[in-house]
C-alpha cells in the first residue's frame, strides 16, 4: 500500500511555523516508529501498561509518578478534574455533581489565552471554574493570594509564549503561594523543553505536549505527586474515557521521552548556524529585511525574522506562501507589524531553499 500526499489530495507542507498542532506538530524518529509498531502488533493489559510506562517515565524524569495522556489539553482537563475530585470514585462518574463545590481554579489573567482553544475551556471541561488573578499586564503573588477562598481547588500557571511575559510572577513564586496555602500547583508547560525545572521549582503537576519539544507521537504527559497522578488515572472512568490514548502512542511516546532525555533538542547555537546562510539569501530579495531573533518567551530557540516592505503586506505574503504546494507555513503573530518569522526546527536545508525560491518569485 502506498501512502502519499496525492492519494488523499493533500498539499505538501513545509512547517516553518514551529511545533504547531494545526500542522501535525512534529516528525518522529525511526525508533519511535518502531515502538509504535510494537504497540500496534501486540496486546496489553491497558491499566498495567499505563502504570508501568508511568513508573518508567517517572524514574527517567526523577519524579514520583507520571501518566501518559492523549494530549496536553487532556492533561489540563484531567488534572483539574482529579484535584477537584480528590480520588472520589463518585466524582469520577459524576464529574459535574453539585455535591462537590470546591471548584475554583486560580489563573493569572494574562495566562487565560487561546492556544487553539481557550485555557478556560479545558478547565471547564474538567469541572473547574476559572478565577482570574491580577490584570492583563501584571500578576503578582499578592494578586494570586487575594483570590484564594475556601472554594479554591488549585492554582494553574501557563508557561507559554502565548501568555503575557512582563510583570508576571515566576513559577517558583506561584509555588511559594501554593505551598503557603496548602494548594496544588498545576503548570501547563506544553511546548517547554525542560522536563525537570518546573517540578524542581515546586510544582505539584506539570503537563507537557508529547509532540512538541519531545517530538513524539500525539500524546501528552503529566508528571508529579504520586497521589495526584493516581487521581488522574481514575479519570479514565469519567471524562478521561473520551480522551483515552492508544497503546501504540503510549509506547511510541515513552520511547520519544527516553531519546529526548538522552539526546536533548537542537541547541540555539545550531539553529543560529543553520540560519546564517538562509538569512543571507533572504536579504538579497527585494523588499525583505531579514535578521535572527530569539524566542519571545526566552527559550533557546532562534528564528528568521523578515520585515516586509513595498507593494505587498506581510499578511499578503503569508497567504501567498500557503497557497501553493508545498504550502509554506510561517509564524504570523507579528504580521500586523509587517513582520514574518520562520521557525527552522523542523525545516531542512532543501526546504529552506524552497522557501527562498518562493519568496524570490513572489517579491521580484
Amino acid at each position: 500500500m502506498t501512502i502519499s500526499y496525492e492519494k488523499f489530495k493533500l498539499k505538501e507542507v513545509i512547517n516553518a511555523s514551529g511545533r504547531m498542532t494545526i500542522l501535525g506538530v512534529s516528525k518522529v524518529s525511526e525508533n519511535v516508529l518502531a515502538a509504535q509498531k510494537f504497540g500496534g502488533e501486540h496486546f496489553f493489559e491497558m491499566s498495567e501498561l499505563s502504570i508501568q510506562t508511568g513508573a518508567y517515565l517517572a524514574k527517567l524524569l526523577k519524579v514520583e509518578d507520571a501518566q501518559v495522556v492523549s494530549c496536553a489539553s487532556a492533561g489540563i482537563a484531567q488534572s483539574v478534574a482529579a484535584l477537584i475530585g480528590e480520588g472520589s470514585v463518585y466524582h469520577a462518574y459524576h464529574p459535574y455533581t453539585e455535591r462537590v463545590t470546591k471548584r475554583e481554579i486560580i489563573l493569572p489573567k494574562g495566562h487565560n489565552v487561546d492556544y487553539g482553544t481557550p485555557v478556560e475551556v479545558m478547565v471547564q471541561q474538567g469541572g473547574g471554574q476559572v478565577v482570574e488573578a491580577g490584570y492583563a499586564n501584571m500578576c503578582s503573588s499578592e494578586h494570586i493570594e487575594m483570590m484564594i477562598t475556601d472554594q479554591t481547588a488549585a492554582i494553574l500557571y501557563i508557561k507559554s509564549h502565548h501568555t503575557v511575559q512582563k510583570s508576571m510572577l515566576s513559577v517558583a513564586e506561584a509555588a511559594t503561594v501554593a505551598q503557603k496555602h496548602k494548594l496544588p500547583l498545576i503548570i501547563d508547560a506544553a511546548a517547554e523543553e525542560d522536563l525537570f525545572k518546573y517540578i524542581e521549582a515546586g510544582a505539584d503537576l506539570v503537563i507537557y505536549s508529547g509532540a512538541k519539544a519531545i517530538e513524539g507521537p500525539s500524546a501528552g504527559l503529566v508528571i508529579g505527586k504520586k497521589e495526584y497522578i493516581e487521581w488522574i488515572r481514575l479519570q479514565g472512568k469519567g471524562i478521561g474515557r473520551a480522551m483515552k490514548i492508544g497503546k501504540e502512542n503510549i509506547l511510541g511516546f515513552t520511547q520519544a521521552v527516553e531519546e529526548y532525555v538522552k539526546n536533548g533538542s537542537e541547541t540555539g547555537a545550531s539553529m543560529r548556524a543553520r540560519l546564517a546562510p538562509f538569512i543571507e539569501k533572504l536579504n538579497t530579495i527585494p523588499n525583505l529585511e531579514a535578521k535572527v531573533v530569539q524566542d519571545g518567551a526566552g527559550r533557546d530557540i532562534y528564528r528568521a525574522s523578515i520585515k516586509v516592505s513595498g507593494p505587498k503586506s506581510a499578511k499578503e505574503v503569508i497567504q501567498e506562501l500557503k497557497a501553493k504546494s508545498p504550502a509554506i507555513y510561517t509564524r504570523e503573530y507579528q504580521a500586523n507589524n509587517g513582520i514574518i518569522e520562520f521557525d527552522i526546527r523542523s525545516v531542512n536545508e532543501v526546504e529552506m531553499n524552497k522557501i527562498t525560491k518562493r519568496l524570490q518569485e513572489m517579491m521580484n
